[in-house]
């Protein structure tokens, strides 16, 4: 089949029916996992103070992500987040990249939240003397459900969302309340349990790598850009809280936790804020965190399948990749064959690799976008400076975060380098080839003339 380059003469488009706590729901919802899981491996390269030197290192670098993501988002605002920006700030073959990164950054993701769900299940099983549970239709249940969840539409989908993180987020809260660590007679042993640094700095530094568990996806909130009913005021609204949140739970979960549990055990550790409600002696809390569990890892699968399915959706409307992928439910009003396309794709993933190779992709597809974004506002800004075009938000201190989220990606390299380092390289070749592949092939099929569609002013010195 031949592709044309002509645009549609008419097209349906997607719904503008979400506000700020939809957003904050996104964002929030596919990272709030990573404090009910995987995190703690922090622990384990590096005892329990490198693990807390990792959160707040990690929340730095997404506090300047998030910083950058309001303003250029707010901004340019249309479904494809990053990828959209490096189309109309950088160019052509930069989005492309940036575009694919979004979407194994949170396909894997998926696929790690979809595993994890079968995991949970065998967890339980085995608690009422049912082990050896085959976790596989639990995994494919889980990833359907969700996909069919996002075909049907957004305002469902977020909706659905919002109260189940929500809830995981509560739960939190409660196990730290119910934990009382003001008083006398607390269970938690910080004093007991807490110890110098096992590793050295050395173990600091490779904690760095799953310190971006905290916060792994919070960029996510770009995605819905094209959907909010109001981009310059609910995108940074959004996002700022959404970062507010996770430094908060963030914190909490590594007071519980290390407070509970000695490093040796944390570090390695399937389920540790489920662990931690265990060790309080409160069935009520067991139940609480063991659905907050599961409600965060089902908010991250569906948070990361709405995401990547704009991302996907967005490059096959510009015709990056075959315009078919460009298509909206006439009814729903959905990217349905992006979501459908993306489903296998996960389910491959989810079904034949180990959990932490997944996680891993992930994080490096989710670092070279963080490392596009402070060229991005850097040529944002001096393209289109503060005056010459209306922002929904204009974040302080420029370029210091842009340096500053450079630098903080620099070591988080350096840091998956020292466990990851095969994976790294054969993911930086994979990403040169197909770039080699977008260059001399698909490049032809690009409706140029529709790149730029924000009524911009030209930009400085064109």
């Amino acid at each position: 089949m031949v592709e044309t380059t002509h645009e549609p003469t008419e097209r349906v488009g997607l719904l503008r029916v979400l506000g700020p706590a939809h957003v904050w729901a996104l964002g929030v919802g596919i990272v709030l996992v990573g404090e009910y899981m995987g995190w703690n491996f922090a622990v384990g390269k590096g005892g329990a103070y490198a693990a807390l030197m990792a959160c707040w290192f990690a929340g730095i670098l997404y506090t300047c992500v998030a910083m950058i993501d309001s303003e250029v988002t707010s901004t340019v605002a249309a479904a494809g987040g990053q990828y959209t920006q490096a189309k109309h700030i950088i160019g052509p073959l930069m989005a492309f990249n940036v575009g694919l990164y979004l979407v194994f950054a949170y396909t894997m993701l998926e696929a790690g939240n979809a595993i994890t769900v079968g995991f949970l299940v065998d967890t339980v099983s085995a608690m009422t003397g049912h082990s050896g549970i085959d976790q596989r239709p639990f995994i494919i249940l889980a990833i359907m459900f969700l996909a069919w969840l996002n075909y049907r539409g957004v305002l469902a989908t977020l909706t659905f969302n919002l109260v189940i993180t929500a809830f995981a987020f509560t739960a939190i809260i409660l196990l730290f309340l119910s934990l009382k660590p003001w008083s006398g007679d607390s269970l938690l042993a910080h004093a007991d349990l807490m110890t110098d640094l096992p590793y050295g700095w050395l173990g600091v530094l490779a904690a760095m790598h799953f310190g971006l568990w905290f916060y792994l996806g919070i960029e996510g909130t770009t995605q819905a850009a094209e959907e909010v009913r109001s981009p310059a005021r609910s995108l940074p609204f959004g996002t700022l809280a959404g970062i507010m949140t996770l430094l908060t739970a963030a914190t909490l979960t590594w007071y519980i936790c290390v407070g509970l549990m000695p490093w040796e055990y944390l570090g390695q550790s399937g389920v540790p804020l489920f662990d931690a409600a265990r060790l309080s002696e409160s069935n009520v809390l067991m139940v609480i965190l063991g659905f907050g569990t599961l409600f965060a890892t089902l908010a991250s699968a569906n948070g990361c399948i709405n995401d990547a399915s704009r991302a996907w959706f967005a490059m096959g409307r510009d015709h990056y990749l075959p315009a078919w992928f460009g298509a909206v439910h006439p009814k729903y009003r959905t990217p349905y064959r992006a979501i459908i396309f993306l489903v296998p794709i996960a389910l491959i993933f989810a079904l034949g690799a180990p959990l932490d190779q997944v996680i891993t992709f992930s994080i490096l597809s989710g670092l070279l976008e963080y490392t596009f974004m402070p060229f991005n506002v850097i040529l944002f800004r001096k393209k289109w400076p503060l005056e010459s075009i209306k922002r929904g938000y204009e974040h302080p201190f420029h370029p210091l975060p842009a340096i500053m989220l450079l630098l903080l990606c620099s070591v988080a390299y350096f840091a998956v380098f020292l466990g990851y380092g095969t994976q790294l390289i054969a993911m930086l070749i994979f990403y040169v080839l197909v770039s080699l592949w977008f260059h001399f092939w698909r490049y032809r099929f690009v409706y140029r003339a529709g790149q730029f569609t924000m009524p911009w002013n030209k930009p400085a010195g064109y």
